[in-house]
């Protein structure tokens, strides 16, 4: 039980005027941030209560962020900013800070962070007579739109007297502190011998000072998550070996420091115990981490009271004592079988998570399977591109090579040999456990762990034209991991296929891939050559269901990043008047829709059904892009393979600006390098197809350019090519 009441809380109307307590210094370190500071400076020049001080500490950042921030700062009094010549760290901005500040209260923000306009004002109104206030702070996982939170200058406030409560989170940030709760005598500066867990020195300082700790009940603080953990971490997103050391470091330091104060020895000792049951034990899952380690840890467990382990699980007790018996060999099976409980404890809360365990603990354990191969595409919901032109490939050539076909349908008739496993069945996972050879053209799961025998081939799936993950700035999509997943998974890839010498650039910076790139073109292309003629054409037309004497136009546009329901679950709003080209075009044309496959599920076509045909589950896209005589897109990488038939190709971009500024950002200019007009209306769209003779004779000088620069590499043997130097070669 929290040890805290209510007090009785007055409305203030924000019209009234705010009372004036006392200068407000808040102090913002800022590196290498340009992509936030100025979201956050906003918030802090738009605060209701004006009596502030903002000082901002760049703290050596790169010329690039410090020029933007140099530019973007405004003339208001309020401001001082300070440059330091190197980077030392948040704990010394935080010191430079503190040194030149002169506010009666302090208060520490980040520079990704953003505060709402009346965050200073509510703090200073309910601190009333206690030395320091919290404010409730709340993750920002996407891009926040200040102007839409809805402010109360009312709100809960719970006064703590059990500051270890508040203080489990080892921050200051959203915390307004009276500057006279320390003596004019002392420091009150942080830590500068760690890059992490520096709050921990100013922390110590308040819970040997204060009792009590009021809590506003009402998020004024919106803490950011960063979006790119890899290239651009914040100090808490650095790898759990650096968190460890420097944990290790601040908690000793703390200790002797404090060694007779029986209150801060108790909450440092509940914080290592806390951080050693939540990322030690997980760092200890490679066993040589142990060795690593194991000295420094020894000697933090050595200064643990008999009090704060005298709450804690028998095997934290045994392990503890192991660690300061120093008796590392114990430990290690300690550890060991530590780990093993708690994977099997977690196998056992649902079915899925037990095929995981069975996974790890018992597939990939197994003898290997040299000569299976297993197939994916587009998450197991069809049989399709790049890896089933592989699979046929090898069949057609009889090489000696068992297959499994990986579907969501376990009931999914496929030619040729091929095992059909269902997705996420046991089968699936032992299959995957294995299988030497790993194809698949988009990502697999996080929680296949891959066997340094395994061979990956990623195929992908398109040239790009949108901005992909590490190109990228911010990430708008329901997933704000995306980027840290991404990396993680695509370190397994082995083998990465490129379609044209412009991909195989960004594929290196965008999924800092720095493994083997084929450079020979994408397998799935080769149909566009090999079939290229009518009764090919006519055969896939009968198939589907089309007829054989009307065009086809393909419509083929791909998903939002801001437009979903959930993680995973995209929308999609149909723009084209279906109905309008039916009228316009019908006697001539039909048009076949093919969606991307996040938002295949989303097309109706009621009332057009005879000119409007839904193929967004059609497996092969290759062949639709045979039978169709036009193609509509907007920035789906579906026209560079396209391009290869040299037919006319318009670009229905309706939210453009929309889509290149803010969600994605575009490598080409879609506006003058793209081989066919760019065009926002159905009436537009509907006017080119009616004069499309024109638009190919207006485009042509820029076609040929087009596809000599993304088209060159493909002549119709790419399978040929990553057959042999996978699948041949390697062996």
């Amino acid at each position: 039980m929290i040890d805290a009441y209510e007090e009785d809380v007055i409305e203030q109307d924000i019209l009234e005027p705010i009372e004036d307590i006392g200068k407000v210094s808040i102090i913002i370190p800022f590196y290498n941030t340009k992509d936030y500071i100025e979201e956050c400076l906003h918030s802090v020049l738009e605060q209701t209560y004006e009596n502030l001080e903002i000082i901002i500490v760049n703290d050596g950042s790169a010329e690039e962020d410090t020029a933007f921030l140099e530019q973007i700062l405004p003339e208001d009094s309020r401001i001082v900013y300070v440059e330091s010549e190197k980077h030392k760290g948040v704990a010394s901005a935080r010191n430079i800070g503190l040194n030149v500040s002169t506010g009666r209260f302090l208060y520490f923000l980040d520079s990704d962070d953003v505060i709402t306009k009346n965050a200073i004002e509510l703090l200073t109104k309910y601190i009333k007579d206690n030395q320091l206030i919290v404010g409730t702070t709340k993750r920002l996982n996407k891009p926040l739109d200040l102007m839409n939170i809805t402010l109360r200058n009312k709100s809960k406030v719970l006064v703590i007297k059990k500051l270890f409560m508040v203080f489990k989170n080892r921050s200051v940030l959203n915390m307004l502190i009276r500057r006279d709760v320390f003596n004019d005598t002392e420091s009150c500066s942080f830590y500068e011998g760690t890059n992490c867990f520096t709050d921990i020195s100013l922390l110590v300082k308040l819970i040997s000072k204060i009792e009590k700790i009021s809590v506003i009940k009402q998020p004024i603080y919106y803490k950011r998550r960063r979006n790119d953990p890899i290239t651009n971490p914040s100090v808490m997103q650095l790898s759990n070996e650096i968190k460890t050391k420097d944990f290790i470091t601040i908690y000793e330091y703390l200790h002797e420091i404090y060694r007779n104060n029986e209150k801060v020895i108790r909450y440092l000792d509940l914080l290592f115990l806390n951080f050693y049951r939540k990322n030690i034990v997980l760092l200890f899952k490679d066993i040589e981490k142990v060795d690593q380690f194991f000295e420094n840890i020894a000697i933090a467990a050595k200064r643990l009271s008999r009090r704060a382990l005298s709450n804690q699980p028998l095997h934290i007790r045994l392990e503890m004592k192991q660690l300061r018996n120093e008796n590392i060999k114990k430990y290690k099976k300690s550890i060991k079988t530590h780990l093993e409980i708690r994977s099997l404890r977690q196998g056992l809360k649902s079915l899925k998570k037990f095929k995981i365990y069975c996974y790890r603990k018992f597939f990939i354990k197994m003898p290997f399977k040299e000569n299976y191969i297993v197939f994916e595409s587009f998450l197991g919901k069809n049989y399709s591109d790049s890896p089933r032109d592989i699979y046929e490939y090898m069949v057609d050539n009889n090489l000696d090579y068992k297959y499994v076909w990986i579907f969501n349908d376990k009931h999914k008739k496929i030619p040729g040999p091929a095992k059909v496993v269902k997705r996420f069945s046991f089968k699936y996972y032992y299959y995957l456990g294995v299988s030497r050879y790993w194809v698949s053209n988009s990502r697999i799961p996080m929680h296949i762990d891959k066997r340094k025998e395994n061979i990956y081939l990623q195929t992908w799936h398109g040239t790009p034209l949108k901005r992909l993950v590490f190109d990228m700035k911010e990430i708008y999509s329901a997933n704000p991991n995306y980027k840290k997943n991404f990396y993680i998974q695509s370190r397994r890839w082995d083998y990465l296929i490129a379609p044209n010498k412009y991909s195989s650039e960004i594929f290196k910076s965008a999924f800092l891939f720095e493994k083997n790139m084929l450079e020979t073109g994408y397998p799935r292309n080769d149909i566009l050559y090999r079939d290229n003629q009518p009764k090919k054409i006519n055969d896939i037309k009968a198939k589907i269901g089309i007829p054989l004497d009307k065009k086809v136009i393909l419509y083929a546009p791909t998903w939002r990043d801001d437009d979903f329901y959930a993680a995973g679950k995209y929308k999609f709003n149909l723009k084209l008047d279906l109905q309008k080209m039916k009228e316009k075009l019908g006697e001539d044309y039909v048009i076949a829709l093919r969606m991307h496959y996040f938002i295949a599920d989303e097309i109706k076509t009621d009332g057009v059904e005879d000119f409007a045909f839904n193929l967004s589950k059609y497996d092969e896209i290759a062949e639709l892009y045979l039978i169709s005589d036009i193609l509509i897109t907007d920035y789906s990488s579906v026209f560079f393979d396209y391009a290869n038939l040299k037919r006319p190709i318009l670009f229905f971009a309706y939210d453009l600006e929309k889509y290149r500024d803010k969600l994605r950002g575009f490598y080409i200019n879609i506006e003058e390098d793209v081989p066919g007009p760019v065009v926002k209306t159905s009436n537009d769209v509907i006017n080119s197809i009616l004069n499309i003779e024109d638009v190919q004779h207006q485009f042509k000088e820029k076609y040929d350019d087009f596809y000599a620069r993304f088209c060159s590499w493909h002549d119709g043997n790419s399978t040929e090519k990553v057959v042999k130097q996978v699948f041949l070669e390697s062996n």
